[in-house]
């Protein structure tokens, strides 16, 4: 399915999220209505957050990237391994985050492909400063607000398996599930397997 994107940035406060949407998958699957699933999210802490406000802030972009998981790939995000999750749950993000998957197909993918295994301070400066050029939407962010999403694009990096520590430079291919990749061939979402690298 797809879904007309603008830029955003909303990762900032909706960045990884595994966890979360796999507990909205399985309700998903289950038949539940969007209205049934934030009533349960909200009032039974499904998301195990301190703070209600968060889960209000959250909701909206955990929704939006179970709603791009058809039923296959719903399948293997609750039946499969810790990797496929987070495989299913980072083309989510590319395929609902028009930046990210930019970020990742010009950046990430990129420095893969060219075996180039460092990704520093500077690759993502660039990234935004081209981005803050070519984008009347972008360019009207906060500079404070452009810091937190170059923070919240590593944190999916980092999460994803792409650095090979938090605080790492180093970047390393994931490994794709051949069921997930020939999946995703298959529907035609054939970018966002190589934006992550293949």
């Amino acid at each position: 399915m797809t879904i007309e994107l603008e830029y955003s940035s909303s990762m900032n406060g909706a960045s990884y999220l595994l966890f979360e949407l796999k507990q909205v998958v399985i309700l998903k699957q289950q038949g539940i209505s969007i209205e049934e699933i934030r009533s349960k999210v909200i009032n039974e802490n499904l998301f195990q957050f301190e703070n209600k406000g968060r889960i209000k802030r959250t909701f909206p972009s955990v929704m939006k990237r179970a709603h791009v998981i058809d039923s296959e790939l719903a399948i293997h995000m609750v039946e499969g391994s810790i990797e496929m999750s987070k495989v299913i749950n980072l083309y989510a993000i590319m395929k609902t985050d028009l930046l990210f998957f930019e970020f990742m197909n010009e950046v990430i993918s990129e420095k893969l492909h060219n075996n180039d295994y460092l990704i520093e301070k500077k690759d993502v400066n660039l990234f935004f400063e081209a981005k803050l050029e070519q984008s009347e939407k972008i360019s009207s962010w906060s500079a404070s607000n452009i810091e937190k999403l170059k923070r919240a694009f590593m944190q999916v990096l980092f999460e994803s398996g792409f650095l090979k520590s938090r605080q790492s430079k180093e970047l390393r291919h994931i490994i794709i599930d051949d069921q997930i990749k020939e999946h995703l061939n298959r529907i035609g979402d054939v970018r966002y397997v190589r934006a992550m690298g293949e």
